[in-house]
């Protein structure tokens, strides 16, 4: 049976223990619908499979030299192991990301422990960050992956999440991937997530 607890971000070092690395096999091309403002994703082999590890650079816990007053962290729990996780910010000048505004949310970091991918508790998290972020007001949440996260797109696609956003050359440090920005707008999408 799995739970989800909301925590605030002193539980940041033990929520950064459940991995979010990944096989990197495929990868995403975006390109621009015509007329209707959207993207059409083309998947694509990479060359030589990869591990991709977002914490590999520096962990989590570089994230505390914000304030943090208005991130949240839901964990996914079986008995006692963290299985999963979220961080939900809104309200956080600092962040460009959250474009200034307040009543948008951002999921600013999303993980299972691949033992426990595939098995629902993705769908839970997301549906709790849902709840969160429309029980602080926001009406739009934002999510930042990458063309390599294929996996992760595809999840978000089937949450009712639109792709809004393509940014080549967006990491000095991987000049090979580009950023994805998704949107869900919390008003239309709220019977969806009862």
């Amino acid at each position: 049976m799995i739970r989800i607890e909301e925590e605030t971000m002193s539980a940041l070092a033990e929520y950064a223990e459940v991995s979010i690395a990944f096989m990197v096999e495929s990868r995403y091309v975006a390109t621009p619908n015509e007329g209707d403002g959207g993207w059409r994703l083309t998947e694509e082999a990479v060359d030589s499979p990869w591990v991709k590890d977002y914490d590999g650079g520096e962990p989590p816990t570089r994230w505390l030299r914000w304030d943090t007053t208005n991130w949240r962290i839901l964990s996914a729990l079986a008995g006692s192991e963290r299985v999963g996780g979220a961080i939900v910010v809104h309200d956080s000048q600092e962040l460009d990301f959250l474009e200034g505004r307040r009543d948008l949310a951002a999921l600013w970091d999303f993980r299972v422990a691949p033992e426990w991918r595939g098995q629902g508790v993705g769908t839970m998290l997301f549906k709790r960050v849902v709840r969160h972020a429309q029980d602080v007001g926001c009406v739009d949440l934002k999510i930042e992956t990458q063309d390599i996260n294929v996996n992760a797109c595809n999840f978000y696609a089937n949450q009712g999440c639109r792709l809004v956003n393509v940014v080549s050359n967006a990491y000095p440090d991987w000049p090979g991937e580009v950023e994805f920005n998704w949107m869900l707008n919390l008003r239309y999408s709220a019977a969806w997530f009862e």
